[in-house]
């Protein structure tokens, strides 16, 4: 056996969900970028799980599914508040409601399609409001109960801020929700996939993506590029900044991707939001740095911006706080975990593979009293 570091170059798996070839994502063979353009978050949601487009029925019938759902239980607002507030993680507030809310599911363990798909509407829904929720109760603020006639990004901010969002603000949302929504056999979506592959529940599987996209190497990425922009502070700090980062071999975040040569399809389209919405809140310097960098690292690296570099910029204008960027992927890419481990299920065999051992051999056990 020979072993690849990281798994790379290694294909796991078949699926019908998403593609990454030859630099061009697409969701089901549509192009992110058509996608990006002209849908609605809800659509990428159809298409993910039903592997075509839905019709206008189909369409509000879902929308409906989702608005119906999204109330959480009054034990899971009990629990995000005995949580030490100042210093948890909203990812690993996340994680934990996820796992809870599964408690109180009473078709949790019942392992049918019609069954998983309910089970998916509520997950969809549910997360987008437990994420709200938590950040307005560390504010000390009352969580805000969900609008049915709100579009699901709008939704979101309404019940993050109180107030029914800018046309703007829900358009970037949904362009966010829309791009982050899957991307293949990523880190998250793999080890969603392992989890249900054992038969597990979808509560586990969420709940063991969510524990991967925590790491900064995956979607920690867009809260560190911000705490950098954070630190830089003005323009004519940036190029500086990232020479001296460079010089220490330090990684800059936000930059390159294992999987894209020459460049995230999906980052231009956040920095096209950044660059109106830092504008329309009268901090250009934010995009203006971001632009900067990119421009510097592909001369120097030849590295381009990924989904994560703008997606910083665009969350810090609307008013988000920065540890709830990745929170916000994973309410956008459960779509994607739900529609991967429905295609598990749908045609499983356990993951186990080998590993390439590189340890001692032939070694004498030695009774502990001689050792």
């Amino acid at each position: 056996m020979t072993s690849t570091k990281g798994l790379e170059g290694i294909v796991a798996t078949q699926s019908s969900i998403s593609s990454i070839i030859d630099d061009q994502l697409t969701y089901v063979g549509y192009k992110i970028d058509d996608l990006a353009e002209h849908s609605s978050f809800e659509e990428v949601i159809y298409l993910l799980w039903n592997l075509e487009l839905p019709t206008k029925s189909e369409l509000q019938a879902l929308k409906a599914d989702l608005a119906d759902h999204m109330d959480i239980p009054q034990a899971i607002i009990d629990h995000l508040r005995s949580y030490e507030l100042s210093t948890v993680h909203p990812m690993a507030a996340l994680r934990t409601a996820i796992s809870l809310i599964g408690l109180y599911d009473e078709e949790a363990d019942i392992m049918d399609e019609e069954a998983n798909k309910r089970k998916a509407i509520r997950l969809q829904a549910k997360i987008a409001t437990i994420v709200a929720a938590f950040s307005r109760i560390r504010q000390g603020k009352e969580p805000v109960q969900p609008k049915k006639d709100l579009s699901y990004a709008a939704n979101f901010l309404y019940m993050l801020n109180g107030e029914e969002p800018d046309d703007i603000e829900v358009e970037a949302m949904n362009k966010a929700l829309v791009l982050h929504a899957d991307h293949e056999l990523n880190a998250s979506t793999f080890a969603a996939r392992v989890c249900v592959a054992t038969l597990s529940d979808l509560y586990s599987g969420v709940t063991a993506a969510i524990g991967t996209l925590k790491g900064p190497l995956h979607g920690g990425a867009n809260e560190q590029v911000m705490k950098m922009l954070m630190e830089i502070g003005e323009e004519e700090n940036a190029i500086p900044y990232i020479k001296k980062k460079l010089a220490n071999k330090e990684l800059i975040m936000g930059m390159g991707h294992r999987v894209y040569r020459q460049g995230d399809p999906r980052a231009k389209h956040l920095q096209k939001m950044s660059k109106e919405l830092t504008k329309l809140t009268e901090q250009p310097k934010w995009y203006n740095m971001s632009v900067k960098i990119e421009e510097y690292i592909k001369e120097e690296k030849g590295l381009p911006a990924n989904v994560d570099f703008y997606s910083a910029s665009v969350y810090h204008s609307m008013g988000i706080e920065h540890d709830l960027f990745t929170p916000i992927f994973a309410i956008s890419r459960v779509s994607g975990w739900l529609a991967h481990m429905m295609e598990q299920y749908a045609n499983n065999r356990l993951i186990r593979p080998r590993a390439d051992y590189t340890g001692p051999s032939t070694q004498e056990y030695v009774p502990i009293e001689n050792r």
